[in-house]
């Protein structure tokens, strides 16, 4: 929404060309080995900048927010050169680690809600959400860095699971990104709920994975659902253009996983025991 007045002065193809040069700029800024590239930090948005924007650290905070330059954070005064001395704590103030896409994309909106609700008047509770995430009423627009709080070093998210478990996730994390990719081929062919719906059991997938990587308790039930329904979509559902040995070797696929995550549910277990960091 905050690009569409664009649309009145600049082609859409030369709007769309220019955001997918600036989206693949941003993979190589996201780096600990480049240290420096001299004279190039004055203009350009580099790794050593991108790691302040990154930081929780106080001073990292609201900090170089360009994406291919860094001049324009130098022109507003939202600069920040990376501190030597000081390591840089990656992540969220409120940080809550989690391999799970939905919880990612909500647990801060729900903060920003509870913020909005504890607010007194209408004034307030626009200001929780329009500025930033340390200001309390009577501060500035980003609150007082005394009112911050001080991150310390954080251990690794990391939940140990099995190897097989592993193997089995990335292939099947394999087969939604090629549904994707047919999906995005073919959408315009099919009908906009039809779409909709394998969205919604793309989502689904990525969403069931993450709960295994946070070996979540019923991530196994899930698994089960999300298997004998795509099952029960390729028996009940026209896919003449897909090629059928394709179709039945994945059908056959989801109906063996499906029976092994179905033994693993009768139990309601985790897969392991194996504790997570935090």
């Amino acid at each position: 929404i905050f690009y569409l007045p664009l649309a009145f002065a600049i082609p859409p193809a030369h709007f769309i060309t220019h955001q997918q040069f600036n989206l693949l700029y941003q993979f190589w800024i996201h780096t600990k080995t480049v240290k420096t590239l001299g004279p190039l930090e004055y203009i350009f948005n580099t790794p050593q900048h991108h790691r302040v924007h990154h930081g929780a650290n106080i001073y990292c905070l609201d900090k170089n927010y360009g994406g291919v330059l860094i001049i324009w954070d130098r022109i507003f005064g939202t600069f920040s050169e990376e501190r030597p001395g000081e390591e840089i704590v990656y992540g969220l103030v409120l940080n809550q680690p989690s391999f799970d896409i939905l919880h990612l994309q909500t647990f801060y909106t729900v903060y920003v809600a509870e913020k909005f609700k504890q607010m007194s008047c209408w004034q307030h509770k626009l200001a929780a959400i329009f500025y930033g995430p340390s200001w309390q009423p009577g501060k500035p627009r980003l609150g007082l860095d005394e009112d911050k709080i001080k991150v310390v070093a954080r251990e690794k998210y990391d939940v140990k699971l099995p190897l097989w478990c592993n193997v089995y996730l990335l292939i099947h994390f394999c087969v939604v990104v090629y549904g994707f990719q047919e999906l995005a081929a073919r959408h315009m062919a099919l009908n906009p709920v039809t779409v909709l719906l394998f969205v919604v059991y793309i989502i689904a997938s990525l969403t069931t994975i993450g709960m295994f990587f946070d070996n979540a308790p019923y991530a196994c039930i899930l698994e089960l659902l999300r298997c004998m329904i795509l099952v029960t979509a390729i028996q009940r559902m026209d896919f003449s253009d897909v090629d059928g040995t394709l179709l039945l070797t994945v059908e056959v696929f989801f109906m063996l996983s499906g029976l092994f995550w179905l033994l693993q549910s009768v139990k309601i277990l985790q897969i392991s025991a194996k504790s997570k960091k935090s």
